[in-house]
């Protein structure tokens, strides 16, 4: 990976120590409109604009690294870091795609979809997801729940098809991957 400086001599298409030197000003206290007149010779001859940016992705990329350490501590206390997760968080460049990773280690409250997963329905929502042919209240009828417990939210075909239907969300609302597709193909073909 990358070293912040690296990233953002890349991005501004400058020269590294040019951004090594501006950074060491920076966070000596110097301003950026000081850096722009007075250290010229220091910066490389970087002007006021070139600053301004290079100081607001230095803030970005410091907040987005510390984000990232916390995400990676939350999830190894869980015992669910992977090799690949792990590699995936050191690869996100912006806190969209780190926060779409982080989301399905995220400590939740008890939600719809987990209560339907605790009813016995998830075997359901996978067998309409994987076979569209398959008659959804015919198969909710084999899911049909009378047990108290779970307030008579399974006691209908209506009630086992909304908890299949909360399970797949929240399948799909925690795929990063899917996430960042919707992400690019809202941001290339949504009108407003």
């Amino acid at each position: 990976m990358n070293t912040i400086s690296q990233r953002i001599a890349n991005e501004l298409n400058i020269k590294e120590q040019q951004v090594i030197a501006s950074i060491q000003l920076l966070d000596e206290g110097a301003t950026v409109p000081f850096i722009s007149r007075y250290r010229k010779e220091v910066t490389g001859g970087l002007d006021d604009i070139q600053l301004r940016t290079l100081h607001e992705r230095l803030d970005y990329m410091r907040e987005l690294d510390v984000r990232r350490a916390t995400i990676i501590k939350n999830i190894d206390e869980q015992g669910k870091l992977s090799k690949e997760l792990l590699q995936s968080l050191n690869e996100a460049e912006t806190k969209t795609r780190l926060e779409d990773l982080y989301r399905p280690y995220k400590q939740k409250r008890r939600t719809k979809g987990q209560i339907a997963i605790e009813a016995g329905i998830e075997p359901l929502a996978d067998a309409l997801l994987n076979n569209h042919d398959l008659d959804p209240e015919q198969q909710a009828q084999a899911y049909i729940n009378k047990d108290k417990a779970f307030k008579e939210a399974f006691h209908d075909t209506k009630g086992v098809l909304d908890g299949a239907k909360f399970i797949l969300m929240e399948r799909f609302a925690d795929d990063a991957d899917l996430a960042e597709k919707l992400r690019d193909y809202m941001s290339h073909h949504a009108k407003l």
